[in-house]
Order: structure tokens, then C-alpha cells, then sequence
């Protein structure tokens, strides 16, 4: 639905309950489109440890490799 910055003034309340409800409100001013309503959706927290249990560190994922020291640094 395509209203006028007018006729929104005075439906606004109308409006807003139509786009929540899931309606697509575009308002125009003189017959071109500027702002799109449409329904707040708040971001979720987000939830720590979702993985736990699922994935496995090795004990040795912090040491060092020679190999990759040498490519980064070279023969040292």
C-alpha cells in the first residue's frame, strides 16, 4: 500500500497497526516512495555455549609448528 506523507498524519495509528500485522506500508511524498513501515523485530541475545560438547581443542592447538614458523619467519 502506497499512502501519501498526508493522509499518513492522520492514519497513522491505522498504519502502524498494518504493518505489524505483517502489511506493506510505503508513505510517498508527492506520489514518489520514501520510507518503507514495517514491524520492529528486536535482535536475540546471544546465547553462550550453544557448541559445548560438540566440538574438541586439541591439547596441543596453541603449539608451535616449526614448519609454519619456518614459512612465516624463514629459516631462522
Amino acid at each position: 500500500m502506497i499512502i501519501n506523507v498526508s493522509e499518513a498524519k492522520t492514519q497513522l495509528s491505522k498504519l502502524i497497526d498494518m504493518a505489524y500485522h505483517g502489511e506493506k506500508i510505503i508513505i510517498a511524498k508527492n506520489n514518489l516512495p520514501l520510507v518503507e513501515l514495517i514491524a520492529y523485530k528486536p535482535k536475540t541475545k546471544r546465547k553462550l555455549g550453544l557448541l559445548k560438547g560438540r566440538i574438541h581443542i586439541p591439547d596441543n592447538f596453541l603449539d608451535e609448528d616449526e614448519e609454519i614458523n619456518a614459512l612465516f619467519y624463514g629459516d631462522v
